[in-house]
């Protein structure tokens, strides 16, 4: 297909084929594209919970609020965000643009490019996602606001705003996801409605870690489309500037 018939196919699928299982290793394999989704300084804070066993789909329709696409889901993925995991993704990450560096850089800007990503992944991605009861992100947010006086900078460095950054990276991969699940002939449904405590305790995830979406998946029955789609006027939505 070609990606208007991806757009055009893929729908919030409401109610699902009881009759109609999935193959699980073409879901895995659609978790696996989601991962090539661009992500905020390369951190990858986030993780997929591929959900195929009865019980535990049984205990997230129920934290789904018993929602039909919910409770009439073959499978679920349940993206998670986990900046928890800063630390060991930024100096994973280090390494990473080490080994880059030597493979593909001149010899002669070899070490100054690697001293560059020693200070943006060992200093300031950890400096950017601590978090301190708030204290962290106000800090940046003065040095920002002073910095900015002199130069154009990053704003957006509370605590708060750096949740969102978390959040939007995931949500990019959740969505190349679900394309992903359309091309491939499946039907998926991203929940907003589910109860974020019930859902930790049915897949058992630590405390520090949020939900970012619960997504259904399966094959459409033909009342699983709620109509026409609708959208605002592309003349609301596009601004040429």
């Amino acid at each position: 297909m070609s990606l208007q018939e991806i757009l055009d196919q893929r729908r919030a699928i409401r109610h699902f084929d009881s009759q109609k299982p999935l193959d699980p290793e073409r879901v895995k394999e659609c978790i696996r594209m989601a991962t090539l989704a661009p992500t905020s300084s390369n951190m990858q804070l986030w993780e997929a919970y591929h959900v195929t066993d009865k019980a535990v789909l049984e205990k997230l329709a129920h934290a789904c609020l018993d929602q039909l696409s919910a409770r009439s889901a073959q499978e679920m993925v349940v993206f998670v965000t986990r900046q928890d995991l800063y630390k060991q993704h930024a100096e994973a990450a280090r390494k990473f643009e080490e080994g880059n560096q030597r493979r593909h850089a001149p010899k002669e800007k070899q070490e100054k490019r690697i001293k560059k990503w020693d200070t943006y992944y060992g200093k300031v991605m950890p400096f950017l996602y601590s978090r301190g009861f708030g204290l962290w992100g106000l800090l940046r947010k003065l040095l920002a606001q002073l910095i900015g006086l002199s130069r154009p900078i990053v704003r957006q460095v509370s605590e708060g705003d750096i949740r969102v950054v978390v959040h939007k990276s995931c949500a990019l991969a959740a969505q190349t996801f679900m394309l992903a699940m359309s091309e491939a002939g499946y039907d998926t449904c991203p929940l907003e409605g589910f109860d974020s405590l019930l859902v930790k305790k049915a897949l058992g995830l630590p405390r520090k870690v949020e939900i970012n979406m619960v997504i259904t998946c399966g094959i459409r029955q033909p009342d699983g489309v709620w109509g026409d789609r609708y959208r605002q006027p592309f003349s609301e939505t596009y601004h040429r500037v």
